[in-house]
């Protein structure tokens, strides 16, 4: 039996000893000890299908079993947990619950790949002894999706998310507006979404989320530590509301919809008093439905905005967003901008040097989101064959998305927060695409922004991400099989 140090955890831990000889194997009379953490639950609901046991899940101690405990540990993190393992018990300690929740996820994949199936499994469960002290490196540890380009339903997202929490990421950056369509309902502006959302690329239907699918969908990921970040990007990328409100536009009038993939052709009439009225009880209403601290109002690819009436614009958008009791982020292009306190910058360059926008937001003391789209951008495709994605910044395969460091890849800025893979859909429309493109570059980014840099390293991590394989196929995810990793 493979140690504890030797399973293919991803992200990789911070600390792994194993406790050679020692092993804990889950049995039919099993239970599982927690509080009111949901992590509790989570655990009992990923367990039973595969292995077939009943799982009870008590406040109580355990003989024989799983105790999940809110208490003090040597990491400050409130994600931080230590897991300990022995003849037994599995104990997963952390101060908070979203380290109880991480906890759970390393269990997880110290058990069989079986563990994942939807049907009862043969055993052994037995996971190996021994000790992990575990931590994030960064704080913000997210990927978007473009719901705008194609639209996808709520339950994709769900998945998505349960995706993204399975590998301790914890955001979901969600990109609600675009020339393409419109996809969350407003109140106050009710044909952003029954107009504005009714088309998509390639002239598809479209569709919106309501507000309560959308509520929906936060209380799922906060449930699983995820939190969304909601992006209705402005002055550009703007024709789907122009459609649906003519009165936004210069001229007044409407323009056809626009189911193309080509971006800066439209602006807000920053000049127009109603078009900080739209702005504001859109971020207002968003904001209202959305309990995380952030509110992405883009920024980027303004080309048909005067220079001048984009810093205007940002001067006057910026602080409804801080009036909201929300941090503003935006593309790094509102890098000029006069900043907003605690402004987070989303960097997307893809060449060795920072261009003048991005070397402003680092003079201004921005903190900087690290999403480079030579290393990052799910939608670049692998390799020329990949069937679908695009290649404007390069192809990204695994070994390139993972291979860098986020400390070193600004020089001068001091205020990293953490990493974002962001995935466009111009070429993606059904959820097997997004598997395809995230899998297995978005667990490898994951580990990129969760592990310590020394913990890293390519070998380890494409041996692992192959023994995920299997997971995958038990989970119905259609992966990349990337011929760098040794696949089983």
């Amino acid at each position: 039996m493979l140690t504890i140090d030797e399973l293919a955890v991803v992200p990789v831990p911070a600390e792994a000893t194993p406790s050679p000889g020692v092993h804990f194997t889950l049995r039919p009379g099993a239970t599982i000890r927690s509080g009111p953490a949901f992590a509790g639950q989570y655990l009992a609901e990923a367990l039973r299908p595969a292995t077939g046991f009943p799982l009870p899940v008590a406040d109580r101690p355990v003989e024989h079993g799983i105790e999940l405990v809110l208490a003090e540990i040597p990491e400050t993190s409130p994600e931080a947990y230590v897991l300990e393992i022995d003849e037994r018990r599995i104990v997963v300690t952390a101060r908070a619950e979203a380290g109880l929740f991480y906890g759970v996820q390393t269990l997880l994949q110290l058990l069989p790949p079986t563990v994942e199936a939807r049907t009862v499994q043969d055993g052994p469960w037995t996971v190996p002894g021994g000790r992990i002290a575990d931590r994030p490196r960064y704080g913000y540890r997210g990927a978007m999706l473009d719901v705008a380009r194609h639209f996808f339903g709520v339950e994709v997202l769900m998945r998505f998310v349960d995706r993204l929490s399975r590998y301790k990421m914890n955001v979901l950056h969600l990109h609600l507006s675009d020339d393409q369509g419109w996809r969350i309902a407003v109140d106050a502006w009710p044909r952003l979404a029954t107009v504005g959302g009714a088309t998509q690329v390639g002239g598809g239907t479209g569709g919106h989320y309501t507000k309560a699918q959308y509520a929906e969908l936060v209380r799922y990921a906060a449930a699983r530590h995820v939190t969304i970040v909601p992006e209705i990007d402005m002055p550009g990328h703007v024709n789907a509301a122009l459609a649906a409100y003519p009165e936004l536009n210069d001229d007044g009038v409407a323009p056809p919809a626009y189911t193309g993939v080509d971006v800066g052709f439209s602006t807000l009439s920053v000049g127009k008093d109603v078009t900080y009225t739209f702005a504001r009880q859109v971020l207002e209403e968003v904001a209202a439905l959305t309990p995380g601290p952030y509110l992405h109002i883009g920024g980027d690819e303004a080309q048909n905005t005067p220079a001048a009436d984009y810093l205007e614009f940002l001067r006057q958008v910026q602080p409804m967003v801080t009036a909201l009791g929300k941090t503003v982020v935006g593309w790094h292009q509102i890098g000029p901008a006069a900043r907003e306190p605690g402004r987070i910058v989303q960097y997307w360059g893809h060449t060795p040097e920072p261009d003048e926008d991005v070397r402003a937001a680092i003079a201004q003391g921005d903190r900087i989101l690290l999403s480079p789209a030579d290393r990052v951008y799910l939608d670049m495709k692998y390799t020329p064959q990949t069937p679908i994605g695009l290649d404007w910044a390069g192809h990204v395969s695994t070994h390139t998305a993972y291979d860098w460091d986020p400390a070193t890849r600004l020089p001068g800025a001091p205020d990293v927060i953490g990493v974002e893979a962001p995935l466009w859909t111009e070429t993606v429309a059904t959820e097997a695409g997004i598997d395809l493109l995230a899998f297995p570059r978005l667990p490898a980014i994951a580990e990129l922004a969760w592990s310590p840099q020394p913990a890293r390293d390519w070998t380890g991590c494409r041996a692992r991400l192959a023994a995920h394989g299997p997971r995958w196929t038990y989970q119905g995810i259609g992966f990349h099989p990337d011929p760098e990793i040794p696949w089983p």
